[in-house]
């Protein structure tokens, strides 16, 4: 996996982070990647560099998908992975710890 692969997937998935609650005290809501860099800032969520590590060691092969979504109050990363047979894997991990959760075929 190159390095400019990493960027466009870094902003996706930032990107992607729709429901961390944050509302400013004026009352403005953030923009997603505001919210995702103010939840790493606190420890709630874990740098990407970290999660496709995790990712990559279960189900090995080139990223093509990050997600950052919140389940039930629950932060998860989703981040899917073609591997070299051509199969694509979807692994699941704690946002907060990068704890692999689940791995599937996708």
């Amino acid at each position: 996996m190159t390095q400019r692969f990493l960027t466009p997937l870094a902003a996706a998935a930032l990107l992607a982070l729709a429901a961390i609650p944050a509302t400013a005290a004026d009352g403005h809501k953030p923009k997603d990647h505001e919210a995702a860099r103010a939840a790493l800032a606190r420890g709630e969520i874990q740098p990407l560099t970290k999660v496709l590590t995790a990712a990559q060691a279960k189900a090995p092969g080139d990223v093509i998908k990050i997600e950052l979504e919140d389940e039930r109050g629950r932060l998860i990363y989703e981040v899917k992975i073609l591997g070299r047979d051509g199969r694509v894997r979807e692994v699941e991990l704690d946002a907060r710890t990068a704890a692999v959760l689940k791995v599937e075929d996708d």
